[in-house]
């Protein structure tokens, strides 16, 4: 019966993990993506929108953005993008704003 209570428990803390994880609004105020970002302007890097369009209907386009997140860089335009911190979840939420942007 302990072992019950015990497994009980650790599925319980598995299950609700992403409880924990930060919403993507969080990391993009944290990480100031609005500096160089908007969802339709290009002050300094492209726009979401623009993003949006160039990997439009590529399948392993959320798997390129989040290991550039993830990672940092050289982008495709050439400039260097920053580290974003974040979990895999956190990142992947991320990247769905950004591709959902019209």
């Amino acid at each position: 019966m302990h072992a019950t209570v015990k497994l009980t428990a650790i599925l319980a803390v598995a299950a609700s993990g992403a409880a924990f994880a930060a919403s993507a609004e969080d990391i993009i105020a944290k990480e100031r993506c609005w500096a160089c970002h908007t969802s339709k302007t290009t002050p300094k890097g492209p726009s979401w929108a623009s993003v949006a369009a160039k990997y439009q209907g590529q399948p392993d386009a959320e798997a390129k953005l989040v290991q550039m997140l993830k990672n940092g860089g050289p982008t495709p335009s050439g400039d260097d993008h920053k580290k974003v911190a974040g979990s895999d979840a956190d990142l992947k939420a991320v990247v769905a704003i950004v591709l959902s942007s019209k």
